[in-house]
């Protein structure tokens, strides 16, 4: 039973936006921190987004920052990837993983979750 569900993938063209939807349907894990990552065809996976779940504190890779945004709803447990200004390279599979603890500075490593969504397509056109 998957214990986080994300949707909101799809088509759009370059310039546009898309929202990513990362629901925990166990919430007994509702309280993790929450990363997000995202592979591109033949490419290794990247890290996207950090949210921590009681400060809101947020890290962002390089290649977004200025351009996403991560949120979170912990009354619904929800956590949310803004994407604007969308561009051809951001084409990729997105994931959102939870961990219950984060080594220090490790926020944007994979290893450090356990839990992981099942990946949303996001596809821009140029």
């Amino acid at each position: 039973q998957a214990q986080l569900v994300e949707s909101g993938g799809g088509l759009v063209q370059a310039g546009g936006s898309l929202r990513l939807s990362c629901k925990f349907s166990d919430t007994t894990i509702s309280h993790y921190a929450v990363g997000w990552f995202r592979q591109a065809p033949g490419k290794e996976l990247e890290f996207v987004a950090f949210i921590s779940w009681k400060r809101f504190t947020t890290y962002y890779g390089d290649s977004v920052k200025g351009r996403f945004a991560v949120s979170r709803d912990n009354a619904l447990a929800i956590v949310y990837l803004q994407m604007n200004s969308l561009k051809p390279k951001d084409t990729a599979v997105y994931y959102c993983a939870a961990a219950s603890t984060i080594d220090n500075g490790r926020e944007n490593s994979a290893d450090q979750y356990e839990h992981w969504g099942q990946g949303a397509q996001v596809t821009v056109s140029s």
